[in-house]
Formats: C-alpha cells, sequence, structure tokens
C-alpha cells in the first residue's frame, strides 16, 4: 500500500486495512507512509510500515528503493493521487500496480498503474479507499478501525483534563497556503460559553505548534471564561490528541485531521465545511451532523450551481466559512449530545 499524507486520510484507509486483513489473515500488509502519519498510525496491528519522510526528497526516495531492492510485491495499491507518491512508485517492484480510475486519478496517476478502480462517481474518501478492497474481491467491508492508543498517551490526555467532562475544539486545519478552512475565533468562543452554561463542559483547544495555530487558540481563550477553556495548542503529541478524543464528549472542527480522527475512534465529531464538500470529505459515521455551508458558498463564491462543479472542488475564498453561524454549530452540537446521550442509555 503506498499513501503518505495526510492525517484525516490515513484514518479513512483504516477500514480497507481491516478488510484486507479479514479476507487473508495471513497476508503480509506493507503501508510506505509520511512521517506524521506513521506517529498517528504507530501499532496498528498486522501492518510493516515503511516510513517516508517527504522532506528528504528524492535522496529518500533512493534510500527507499534500496531498502526494498530485495522485496516484490504481488499487489501494490496506489492510494495517493499525487505526483510525487507516483515517481515514488516507480522504484518499487510490483506484479500488480491499482490505482484511481481515470475520472479520480490527479497527476496523471493513471499512467503509473496497470490496473485502474471501477468508475464510482461521487464517492466519499473513505469509500474511494474501499473500492481497493472490492477490486481485489472483499466482500466483507464493514468499517473497524481499533485504533492503537498507548497507555501512556491517556497519561498524557489525562494530564490535561484530569476529572473534567469536556469537549475538544481543534479550530486549525492544515495552514498551508490558500486553505481557507478556518471559522472565526468569535465563533468559536460563543460555542465555547454554550457548551460550558447548557452542559457543564470545559472545552479543551487542540492543535499543532504553528504560529497561527497559537494566535488563534489565545484569540479564542481570550474571548472566553478562563474556567471554561483547556488551552492545550501545541502541547501533545498526536496519540496524546487521539486520548483526549477518544474521552472527549464531543470533538468540533473544521475539515481536518481531527474531525476524521474523532471518526475512527467513535466519539461523535460536528464537521465545519464551506470551502470543502462534506459528501466527499466528512467524518463518515457522523455525516448526518456536519454544518454544511458547503452549496451557499459555491453559489456566492463561484457564482454556480453545486450540481454544475467538478466533484470535490474547492471553495477557494478567504470569507467562505463566514457562512457558518454560531447557531448552525450549537444547533448540531445540542443534537449530537443528546443522540450520544440516548445511545449510552442504551447501552
Amino acid at each position: 500500500m503506498l499513501r503518505l499524507s495526510a492525517l484525516g486520510d490515513v484514518c479513512n484507509l483504516v477500514p480497507t486495512v481491516r478488510a484486507l486483513q479479514r479476507q487473508w489473515p495471513d497476508a503480509r500488509i506493507t503501508w510506505i507512509i509520511g512521517k506524521a502519519e506513521h506517529s498517528l498510525l504507530t501499532g496498528l496491528s498486522g501492518v510493516e510500515f515503511i516510513v517516508y519522510d517527504k522532506a528528504s526528497g528524492l535522496a529518500g526516495m533512493r534510500q527507499l528503493w534500496r531498502d526494498l531492492r530485495d522485496t516484490r510485491f504481488d499487489v501494490l495499491l496506489h492510494m495517493q493521487q499525487a505526483l510525487r507518491a507516483s515517481v515514488l512508485s516507480l522504484g518499487l517492484k510490483a506484479k500488480v500496480r491499482v490505482g484511481y480510475d481515470k475520472a479520480r486519478a490527479k497527476d496523471a496517476q493513471h499512467w503509473f498503474t496497470h490496473r485502474q478502480l471501477a468508475p464510482h462517481s461521487q464517492a466519499h474518501v473513505l469509500e474511494s479507499f474501499l473500492d481497493f478492497a472490492r477490486l481485489l474481491g472483499v466482500e466483507d467491508l464493514s468499517l473497524h478501525w481499533d485504533m492503537p492508543v498507548p497507555d501512556t498517551a491517556f497519561e498524557e490526555a489525562g494530564a490535561l483534563t484530569g476529572k473534567a467532562n469536556y469537549l475538544l475544539m481543534s479550530p486549525c486545519a492544515n495552514p498551508r497556503l490558500r486553505n481557507f478552512r478556518n471559522w472565526s475565533a468569535e465563533g468559536y468562543a460563543a460555542v465555547i460559553e454554550h457548551a460550558w452554561k447548557q452542559h457543564g463542559l470545559k472545552t479543551v483547544l487542540t492543535g499543532g505548534g504553528s504560529t497561527q495555530e497559537r494566535e488563534i487558540g489565545e484569540r479564542i481563550a481570550g474571548l472566553s471564561q478562563p474556567e471554561a477553556v483547556i488551552d492545550a495548542i501545541g502541547g501533545t503529541s498526536l496519540k496524546g490528541l487521539l486520548a483526549l478524543i477518544a474521552r472527549a464528549q464531543a470533538v468540533i472542527a473544521p475539515d481536518s485531521g481531527p474531525v476524521h480522527m474523532a471518526n475512527a475512534m467513535g466519539t461523535p465529531v460536528v464537521g465545519l465545511f464551506a470551502t470543502t464538500n462534506p459528501d466527499r470529505a466528512a467524518p463518515y459515521l457522523w455525516r448526518d451532523y456536519v454544518v454544511n455551508r458547503y452549496p451557499d458558498a459555491v453559489r456566492t463564491y463561484l457564482h454556480q450551481e453545486p450540481d454544475a462543479i467538478t466533484w470535490g472542488q474547492r471553495v477557494r475564498h478567504p470569507d467562505a466559512m463566514s457562512l457558518i453561524r454560531v447557531d448552525d454549530v450549537v444547533e448540531r452540537l445540542d443534537m449530537l449530545l443528546k443522540h450520544s446521550h440516548h445511545r449510552k442509555e442504551k447501552e
């Protein structure tokens, strides 16, 4: 398997791994993966990871090829629609190379594979991954993750939260150029106040250690009651974040790794979507609870109807997320917490 990034995508790929393991329990599964993504999934049972650090460039590829020069795979599942991954695949030996169908293949990925998936229009990312198992004849495609989270990660989480019941909020998506997935600090602060006053929940702010993330976290905390917020931005490992998510009452975040990590851990999650299409990229098990302003963003900033644009097209406009209202998020959060409460009562 070749899938280097990103954090959310590798979470969505794990059910495909589990489906392959159920079909062929004795098969050797090797996953070529990115450095950060490996730190999230390390310990995943039955998988041998080979880490490629994207920062190492061509020199890192050559070293990986040397390390695998005596290995010939029966099947290479080329699951990354990116030229870098396709170039990396050239140095791997495999009897069969499977990739996306032409409609889904980006960066001419179909030139680097022998067999392509059957067409699957308007597929969710998780379903697109499962299509690889379908092509190989796997019948049981039920969704299982069993994410590995060590005791040390739960200790790390407990040191931050104590015994508090909390909502986890990861306010920032990847800060790459023209991402435009972040909601306002004022909006997040209003939701924190609601969670505190109406549900007695503290909010744990999480994220990486970038300047942007720290500044947004400080703005949100500054607009909130001190007793309602635990600012853990830049203060957790990825395994520690998984543990925090596992123990949270709910998660709120834009289209980013944490919504899919929550999905993988079975934690209720409200995804905030305006610049990306939730039908393609929402947390899969919690699609009914997303805040979806994507159609409004398409009409407002692309001046088109949603069904007239390419599947998965992004709305790259800095104001698109402002279409999300506080009332939208509060409504979804209340619905989610009510659903979660009823589910626990039945259990």
